[in-house]
C-alpha cells in the first residue's frame, strides 16, 4: 500500500511543480494547424484566404501539440516513412505583464531542423531534434503589432509559423543508418514564457557528498538572460530539505555576470538520494531587480556514485547491482509525441518491474522522463545521438559538441544521472566514403574532455566501439549471447572476457526479439544449430534475416517462450557475478525502426518486454520474479490459447515468482509444492511436467512468501491432432466492446486441423463504414503481420455502420466477413 501511496505523492508533486512553473509559462497545446509537406514560402502560411479560393490549398489539418509528423507512417507496412519538411501554425494573444519584459518560445524538443516565424519574419533556426532551446520573439512581435494587419487581419493576435524538417542529411546526427526512426514534428511540449528583461536562464546546483554521507557540499551558479544589460540585482534563496524544512537561506546583492557562482554551503548529514529512497532537496529563489522579479525552483539530491575500477558499482558507499533497461521515445499511434500520462505510465511500469537503472537511447530525452527518474529512483545513462555511420565533417562535429553541451547543462541538476554517453556503435561505417578509426578516436577524446570540463562529477561512457574503449570512463562491449551470436549459456564467460579488457565494465544491450503471442513447445530447438563458446558480439549483417552463419536472430522461432528462457538464464547468472556493475536489457518497449521492414511486425524492433502500446509480454514477469520484493506469481502462457502434444505426454508448466514456494494445480488436482531456487534453471525451479487432458485445461498456482499468498490461473485447450500445411483460413469476430470489434483469423490444414506452428504473413483489409486499428506497431495492431501459432488478431472501429473485412495470405484462398 505504501508503494502506491508513494507513486501518488510523486505524481502530485510533479503536477504541483508544473503549476508553479505555469505562473510565467503557458503550454501551447491547442489551436494548431499542421501541413505534412513544404510551402512555397512563409507567405503561404499567413496570407489572407477566401473560402474556395486558390489560397485555401494546400489544406491544413487541426492538431494538438505535442505532435509527430510520423505518428502512423513510421510503421505503415507499405511505405517508407516521411522524411521532409512539415509546417505548424497558430495565432497567439501575447500578454506580457512585465514592463519591457521578454516573450520567449521554449521548445522541449522538435525534430530535426526547425525554423520559427513571426508573421513573415524568420526569428530563429535550430538544428537537433532532442535538446531544449529558447527563442526570444519579443522584438519581432513588437514590430508586427505596429502593422495594420495585426488588428485588421489577425484581430489582435500574433501569427506563429514553425517549419520542421527531418529530411535525410549526412551532416547531421543521428545517422539514418540508426536502428530507430529520426522523427519530425513538434513532438515535445512547446511553452510560451514571459520573463522580465533580467532573469535567470539556468540555475546550476552542484551537490556533492562523501560515500558515508557525513557531509554535503552545495555550489550554486546562476546563468542570466540579460539582453538589456541590466547591471545590479539581489537574490533571495532557500534550501529546503525533503521534509520541507529550510536548511539554509541567503539574501545578497549581485553584480550580474555570466555563470555567476553566488552561494556555497555545507550540509551536515544530508538525506541521501537512492534508488530505494529517492529523496530530493529544493532550491527556491527570487531574483529581484528594478525591472521586475523572477522566481524559480530547482530540485536536486545528494548521492555518491562510484564505478569501482575492475569491480562493481557503489551507490552511497554500498554495492548496487544495476538492474537496467532502455527507452526510446516512441509509442503506438503517436510515435515520438508521447503524452505526460504515457511517459508516467511507462516509467512506473519499469519501476514495478524492478528497474533501478535506465539507458536513454540514443538521445537526450524529455524533461518529464528525467524528473520521473529522479522521483522514482532510477539511475540514468543519457547520451547524445552520435549513433552509427562514422564521422562527418565540421558541421557534423559541431552539432555533436553543441548537443553534448546542451544535454549536460540542461540536465545537470538531476540526481538520477550518473553517466554522460558520448556515442553508440561508432564502429559502424556506411555514411561516408572514409572510415578513419584514428579520426573517430580523436573526436571521441575531444568529446570526453568536453564532458569532463562541463561536469567532472559524472562518468563518460560509450557502447560498442572497441577501438575507443580506453578513452571513456565506462565501456560497454557488444554481448548478444543467444541472439546475434552463440547461445545464452555463453553469457557469463563472454562477460568475464570483456570485463578483463577494460577499467570499468557495464553491460548495456542484451536480449532478443519476441513476436508477442507466439509460443513454442520446444523453444530452444534452434540452439542445436548454433556454435557455442565463441564470439557473442553483434557485427555487420547479424541483425539481418538473410544470409550469414546460423544464429537465433535469423534461425530461431522468435517466440516468447524462447526469449523468456534467454532472460531467465541471464538474470540467474547476474546474481552470481560479484564483480558486475550491472546490465541493461534492450529495450523495455518495442519501438519502430526503418531498417527492419521484414520483421513479423514490419518496421518494428520487437525486443521489448512490453509491446508498443504497453501490453505486457511474458518476459515482463521474468524480470519481476528476480528484481522485485512484493510477492508475485505468474504462470507462463496467458496469451497461449492452444497448447499441443501427444495424448498422455507430460508438458512443462513454468511459474515465474519471487515467492519462496509454490503449489500447482491442474484441473483442480494438486501436483505438488516446489521451493524457489534462483540457480535452478528454468523458472528458478518452479516448473512442473503435467499431463494435460485433450480439450480445455485449467492451471492454477498458489505461491507463498512468509504469510502472504498470491495466486494466478490460466485456461487453454490442449490439441493432440497433428496438422499439415495450412490451406484455408477462417475469419471470425471474437469480441465486441462498444463500437470496437475484435477479429481473429485462424489457419487450418486440409483436414480442418488448426496449424499451431503456422507463421504465414497475414494481410487484413476493410471496406465500408469502419476503420482498421492498424499502423500501431503491435502484434494485434498491424494490417500486415506474421501469424502467431496459426492465428492473428486485429481490431475494427465500426463507426456504427457496416463493413466487410478481408484476409489475404499468399497461397491460401482469401476470406471475407461482413461486420
Amino acid at each position: 500500500m505504501f508503494r502506491y501511496f508513494k507513486y501518488i505523492l510523486i505524481f502530485a508533486l510533479l503536477f504541483c511543480s508544473e503549476i508553479s512553473w505555469s505562473q510565467k509559462s503557458v503550454r501551447l497545446s491547442q489551436n494548431w494547424e499542421f501541413l505534412k509537406q513544404d510551402l512555397g514560402g512563409i507567405w503561404e502560411a499567413v496570407r489572407p484566404v477566401g473560402v474556395g479560393n486558390p489560397e485555401s490549398v494546400p489544406l491544413w489539418e487541426n492538431v494538438n501539440l505535442p505532435h509527430c509528423v510520423n505518428a502512423t507512417d513510421a510503421v505503415d507496412p507499405d511505405l517508407n516513412y516521411y522524411q521532409g519538411p512539415a509546417w505548424y501554425r497558430t495565432q497567439l494573444k501575447i500578454e506580457n505583464l512585465y514592463k519591457n519584459g521578454r516573450t520567449i518560445l521554449h521548445f522541449e524538443g522538435a525534430g530535426q531542423k526547425t525554423e520559427i516565424y513571426v508573421y513573415t519574419t524568420k526569428v530563429a533556426t535550430h538544428v537537433g531534434g532532442y535538446d531544449e532551446w529558447k527563442v526570444d520573439i519579443t522584438d519581432a512581435v513588437a514590430s508586427f503589432q505596429k502593422t495594420e494587419i495585426y488588428q485588421k487581419q489577425f484581430k489582435g493576435k500574433v501569427p506563429i509559423s514553425i517549419r520542421t524538417d527531418n529530411s535525410r542529411d549526412l551532416e547531421m546526427i543521428p545517422s539514418d543508418l540508426s536502428d530507430f526512426n529520426v522523427y519530425g514534428g513538434i513532438y515535445r511540449h512547446l511553452n510560451l514564457v514571459y520573463v522580465p528583461s533580467l532573469s535567470i536562464d539556468q540555475m546550476f546546483v552542484k551537490a556533492e557528498v562523501d560515500a558515508e554521507g557525513k557531509s554535503g557540499k552545495l555550489r550554486l551558479t546562476a546563468r542570466f538572460y540579460n539582453p538589456n544589460q541590466v547591471g545590479g540585482a539581489s537574490i533571495k534563496a532557500n534550501i529546503i530539505d525533503p521534509n520541507g524544512k529550510i536548511v539554509s537561506s541567503i539574501n545578497k546583492k549581485l553584480e550580474i555576470s555570466n555563470d555567476l557562482p553566488f552561494w556555497e554551503i555545507t550540509v551536515k548529514k544530508p538525506q541521501l538520494w537512492s534508488t530505494e529512497k529517492p529523496v530530493q532537496y529544493r532550491l527556491q529563489y527570487e531574483l529581484i531587480s528594478s525591472i521586475g522579479n523572477d522566481k524559480g525552483e530547482e530540485k536536486f539530491g545528494f548521492r555518491n556514485i562510484e564505478f569501482v575500477e575492475k569491480g562493481p558499482f557503489n551507490l552511497n558507499g554500498k554495492r548496487l547491482l544495476l538492474r537496467g533497461t532502455h527507452r526510446h521515445e516512441d509509442h503506438a499511434g503517436v510515435a515520438a509525441a508521447m503524452t505526460d500520462d504515457m511517459i508516467r505510465t511507462e516509467m512506473k511500469m519499469m519501476k514495478d518491474m524492478g528497474v533501478n537503472f535506465i539507458r536513454l537511447g540514443h538521445y537526450q530525452q524529455s524533461p518529464t522522463v528525467l524528473n520521473l527518474c529522479d522521483s522514482l529512483g532510477i539511475l540514468v545513462w543519457e547520451e547524445i545521438p552520435w549513433c552509427r555511420g562514422g564521422l562527418g565533417g565540421d558541421v557534423y562535429k559541431q552539432q555533436a559538441r553543441t548537443m553534448l553541451k546542451n544535454m549536460i547543462e540542461q540536465h545537470y541538476n538531476h540526481p538520477s544521472i550518473m553517466i554522460w554517453g558520448l556515442g553508440n556503435e561508432n564502429d559502424w561505417p556506411g555514411d561516408f566514403p572514409e572510415f578513419d578509426k584514428e579520426k573517430i578516436r580523436t573526436f571521441m577524446k575531444e568529446l570526453n574532455d568536453l564532458s569532463h570540463k562541463l561536469d567532472a562529477s559524472r562518468y563518460t561512457a560509450i557502447r560498442r566501439c572497441d577501438f575507443c574503449a580506453d578513452i571513456v570512463d565506462v565501456y560497454s562491449p557488444s554481448i548478444w549471447a543467444g541472439w546475434y551470436r552463440g547461445a545464452y549459456t555463453d553469457y557469463k564467460k563472454a562477460s568475464e572476457d570483456e570485463f578483463a579488457k577494460v577499467k570499468r565494465f557495464l553491460h548495456v544491450e542484451w536480449g532478443g526479439d519476441s513476436h508477442a503471442m507466439r509460443h513454442s513447445e520446444n523453444p530452444d530447438k534452434a540452439l542445436s544449430k548454433i556454435k557455442t563458446g565463441g564470439k557473442t558480439d553483434e557485427r555487420a549483417g547479424d541483425a539481418s534475416l538473410y544470409g550469414g552463419g546460423a544464429r537465433i536472430s535469423k534461425d530461431g522461432d522468435w517466440s516468447e517462450s524462447y526469449i523468456t528462457n534467454l532472460i531467465d538464464w541471464h538474470l540467474k547468472e547476474q546474481e552470481n557475478m560479484p564483480w558486475l556493475s550491472g546490465a541493461a536489457y534492450w529495450p523495455f518497449k518495442d519501438f519502430s525502426t526503418p531498417v527492419r521492414p521484414d520483421n513479423p511486425v514490419p518496421y518494428m524492433n520487437q525486443k521489448g518486454v512490453v509491446e508498443r502500446d504497453f501490453t505486457k509480454k511474458e518476459s515482463y514477469y521474468v524480470f519481476q520474479s528476480y528484481w522485485t520484493d512484493k510477492p508475485m506469481a505468474h504462470i507462463y502462457g496467458h496469451s497461449w490459447p492452444v497448447r499441443w502434444g501427444g495424448i498422455g505426454e507430460e508438458k512443462m508448466v513454468k511459474v515465474y515468482s519471487n515467492c519462496s514456494e509454490a503449489e500447482i494445480f491442474l484441473n483442480g488436482k494438486s501436483f505438488g509444492i516446489k521451493k524457489r531456487n534462483s540457480q535452478d534453471f528454468p523458472a528458478a525451479g518452479l516448473r512442473w511436467n503435467l499431463p494435460f487432458v485433450k480439450g480445455e485445461n485449467t492451471v492454477k498456482v498458489i505461491a507463498k512468501k512468509g504469510n502472504v499468498r498470491v495466486t494466478d490461473e490460466i485456461k487453454f485447450n490442449y490439441q493432440t491432432e497433428k496438422w499439415g500445411k495450412p490451406v484455408s483460413m477462417v475469419l471470425s469476430k471474437i469480441a465486441q466492446q462498444d463500437d470496437v470489434a475484435t477479429l481473429e483469423v485462424k489457419l487450418f490444414d486440409s483436414k480442418g486441423i488448426l496449424c499451431l506452428d503456422a507463421i504465414n504473413w497475414i494481410n487484413f483489409g476493410l471496406t465500408g463504414d469502419g476503420k482498421l486499428s492498424d499502423n500501431m506497431g503491435t502484434s494485434s495492431g498491424s494490417r500486415k503481420v506474421q501469424a502467431y501459432n496459426g492465428r492473428a488478431i486485429i481490431k475494427v472501429k465500426l463507426n456504427k455502420g457496416k463493413s466487410i473485412a478481408s484476409v489475404v495470405s499468399e497461397g491460401i484462398p482469401t476470406v471475407f466477413r461482413e461486420l
